[in-house]
């Protein structure tokens, strides 16, 4: 189906039902949700507020639901329609097919059409039964852009769909990425899965409470319950998004370290990598779970991806902003890493004192400017323990990558004690490794270094 199919499709079905046809902004909507644009992005195009496009929005999927399920939303429309038309184009193949069977060769027609409808899963599963998935988004954020991942979206789609990985940890700084990407997946591979949720730690719940909300969730269509979570994961194909889970690990403490009582959190997450089931749980963190390491080791089941920083692909957040001087955008984009937030305040403040000219605020190029950037610089900072600090302090007065094999006499810290904190440091994303000829070695982020030296 086209988006001109899919606006006639609905306008004949609102013409039956109410004898209207649809209003123009329901058409941007129709078609923008189509084309997996946000409501911002809708309401920008046609020159209204996005409140009103919300507005709109919920009439439209009201008079829809009758057709296509009460869960209809924004986010499972397009794979809605697609299904009821596949099913229905089916529906009309066989009814012809039929008819020929009746006067050439029935019984080798009726194979090819009950070929045609076998389905890939079992018999119980929701999707055997043309149902769409089950789809809670209600904890996710509502994300008015998304700037091009493909290359990271090929690969978590690869762990998911051909690798069948089970447990999978995003990680990287606040602001980078981490949920505009998760949510792009789910619009991308949620007819893959019978049940699909977001659930955010960001009021630490204990394991417990997490795992009633989700048996909750799953038991919304099992009759009757079942006992546990794997469980679920092992009779249908369940999504699990958990958001901020750095919100369960302790500050002041190395990287992925669990508050007291959120220990169980950990064999959780091993038993989610060692099970054998058809599901997938994805973890979105700004550091990397401690045994998260020693899983990957030992289970081709689990996977990790830094999010860094975008490509030249950052040049639309500039683009969006209106800023001057496109020949400038690369040296910008490099200065603050491609880091989407980061760029977002930045071109704020050009715009605000240089009425958008990036050449006038790249004039003086010996300092690099922080301005609003320091309180999230400083919410990273302030989860470090000492011995983090201290190695980052000192990171931050070498000019460049360093050899971590040879202690630095003024780090004030043993080797052991060096190591482990540099490990942690990059778990964190605040140091990464750098191939310096033929030695790896390791740097401070450039920005941080910037806030540490200036402070």
């Amino acid at each position: 189906m086209n988006v001109e199919d899919v606006v006639q499709w609905v306008n004949n079905l609102i013409v039956n039902k109410t004898g209207e046809h649809l209003t123009p902004l329901q058409e941007a909507i129709l078609t923008g949700v189509w084309q997996r644009q946000k409501y911002p992005q809708i309401a920008k195009e046609f020159n209204c507020s996005e409140s009103h496009v919300k507005k709109e929005a919920a009439k439209l999927w009201e008079k829809l639901r009758e057709e296509l399920g009460e869960d209809l939303n924004k986010f499972n429309f397009r794979s809605k329609l697609e299904k009821k038309h596949i099913v229905s184009n089916i529906s009309h193949l066989h009814d012809s097919l039929l008819q020929i069977d009746n006067v050439i060769c029935g019984q080798f027609i009726q194979n090819i059409k009950n070929a045609e409808t076998r389905s890939p899963f079992p018999p119980d599963s929701p999707q055997n039964k043309n149902q769409s998935p089950i789809i809670d988004l209600t904890e996710a954020p509502e994300l008015p852009y998304f700037y091009d991942r493909t290359s990271e979206l090929s690969t978590l789609k690869q762990w998911i769909l051909q690798a069948h990985t089970r447990l999978i940890t995003v990680y990287g700084l606040s602001g980078i990425g981490k949920s505009a990407i998760a949510l792009k997946l789910i619009e991308q591979i949620q007819t893959e899965f019978d049940y699909i949720i977001w659930l955010s730690l960001t009021n630490t719940p204990t394991l417990s409470t997490l795992q009633t909300e989700l048996k909750q969730f799953f038991g919304r269509s099992q009759q009757p319950p079942l006992p546990t979570i794997i469980d679920y994961f092992r009779t249908s194909r369940c999504l699990v998004i958990l958001d901020d889970v750095q919100n369960i690990f302790r500050s002041s403490q190395l990287a992925g370290q669990y508050l007291a009582g959120y220990e169980d959190y950990g064999k959780f997450f091993k038993q989610i990598a060692t099970s054998s089931h058809q599901s997938c749980l994805i973890l979105l963190s700004w550091e990397k779970p401690r045994e998260i390491t020693a899983l990957e080791a030992e289970n081709l089941a689990t996977r990790t991806l830094h999010l860094k920083g975008l490509g030249e692909e950052a040049a639309e957040i500039l683009r969006e902003k209106g800023l001057a001087d496109e020949e400038k955008w690369s040296e910008l984009i490099t200065l603050y890493q491609g880091h989407p937030s980061w760029l977002n305040i930045i071109a704020a403040t050009i715009l605000e004192l240089f009425d958008g000219s990036v050449s006038l605020f790249l004039a003086d190029g010996s300092d690099l400017f922080l301005g609003d950037l320091e309180p999230l610089l400083e919410t990273h900072l302030e989860r470090l323990s000492d011995s983090e600090k201290k190695a980052l302090y000192w990171l931050a007065s070498q000019n460049e990558a360093v050899d971590i094999s040879r202690q630095a006499a003024d780090s004030l810290l043993s080797k052991s004690e060096f190591w482990q904190a540099i490990q942690s440091l990059a778990r964190r994303g605040l140091v990464e490794k750098v191939l310096v000829g033929t030695r790896s070695k390791f740097q401070i982020n450039r920005v941080f270094q910037q806030y540490i030296q200036s402070k």
